[in-house]
């Protein structure tokens, strides 16, 4: 076993599996061999493919090594335990003493994690909000009651108190079964569903296999998301090939809306997660469509509605968000069938 020093602060960790390690899961080979690296920081380093093998990433902590295997950790350097500000430019919709609206940009992480330690919206939030951010989620989430995905754009909300953070934390778990919260998804979805509208009830829960991902299981969580039809769209061949979708949330499960779709078989364009066996689908729309989709390079979602009681004045307040360029251009393209 050697170690050796990678660039950009990159420490790389080299275990060669010996022969009574054979046959044994990676996860636990490494927390024998680099005792001086927790468990909890081995499966973070392993779930961000930053342990290899061979030079090809290994994301799956009960993947079982073989006598002779060459494993190599790229270990960062250690990340500060409090975020710092950083200057990244924000779209703000709202803004009070209480709470900040934003309008989320594609690509912008919400929150530190492995992988991801800067450059997130709450480094933005910090340099903009500076010390008035609830502390209640933690040094790590100051201000964050909900969250998007790294590549799904629209409207979320922070707060800037802990007072407003106790109130949004409430709205958000009640999701307007008793008050004013209301989250609406657009969503271009492959094929066209057979009715107008319909609700998806199914529980949601950590997929038994691959642990990055979501799925619907029997006695996971329960995630209710009410779907309409509002457009579709034709393929070069005359025939439906995708459609538009409203979507709004009962529950806030992590991937609901990318999860339930793909469940009633209707996953989102551009989804490489919950919709890759739909790629072939691809070859039915016309050529700028196919173009239009690959640049988009992101799942096509936009969290386009955010309603809620604001925490101090108890006023409904309500945002929408119109479709951001690259999913407004693929949608053109397909109501062209181009």
């Amino acid at each position: 076993m050697r170690q050796s020093p990678a660039p950009n602060s990159v420490q790389q960790l080299v275990v060669i599996v010996e022969g009574d390690e054979g046959s044994t899961r990676l996860d636990r080979v490494l927390a024998v061999r680099r005792p001086e690296l927790s468990r909890s920081r081995l499966k973070a380093l392993i779930l961000a493919g930053s342990v290899a093998l061979k030079g090809i990433p290994v994301r799956d902590p009960a993947y079982h090594v073989a006598s002779g295997d060459t494993i190599t950790i790229d270990v960062p350097e250690a990340a500060p335990p409090e975020p710092a500000g950083e200057d990244i430019a924000l779209d703000i919709v709202y803004e009070d003493d209480d709470i900040i609206v934003i309008d989320k940009p594609k690509g912008l992480v919400v929150h530190p994690a492995a992988g991801h330690e800067t450059g997130t919206l709450v480094n933005a939030l910090i340099a903009h909000c500076g010390a008035s951010l609830s502390g209640i989620g933690g040094v790590r989430r100051p201000g964050i009651v909900h969250r998007l995905d790294k590549d799904t754009t629209g409207l979320m909300v922070a707060a800037k108190n802990d007072r407003a953070h106790r109130s949004l934390t409430a709205q958000f778990a009640d999701h307007g079964r008793t008050g004013a919260m209301r989250r609406g998804y657009l969503a271009l979805a492959w094929d066209l569903p057979d009715r107008q509208r319909g609700i998806i009830d199914a529980p949601v829960d950590r997929h038994p296999h691959a642990r990055e991902k979501m799925a619907v299981r029997q006695g996971g969580r329960d995630a209710v998301t009410h779907w309409e039809l509002q457009e579709a769209f034709n393929g070069r061949d005359g025939k439906p090939v995708a459609a538009q979708l409203a979507c709004q949330l009962e529950t806030g499960r992590t991937h609901q809306v990318r999860v339930h779709l793909a469940h009633i078989g209707h996953p989102l364009l551009g989804d490489a997660v919950y919709g890759p066996h739909f790629k072939t689908k691809a070859s039915r729309l016309g050529p700028q469509s196919q173009v239009a989709l690959t640049a988009l390079g992101r799942q096509a979602l936009h969290a386009y509605l955010l309603a809620l009681e604001h925490p101090g004045t108890g006023a409904i307040l309500e945002w929408m968000s119109d479709l951001p360029p690259d999913l407004t251009a693929l949608r053109e393209k397909l109501r062209a069938a181009l």
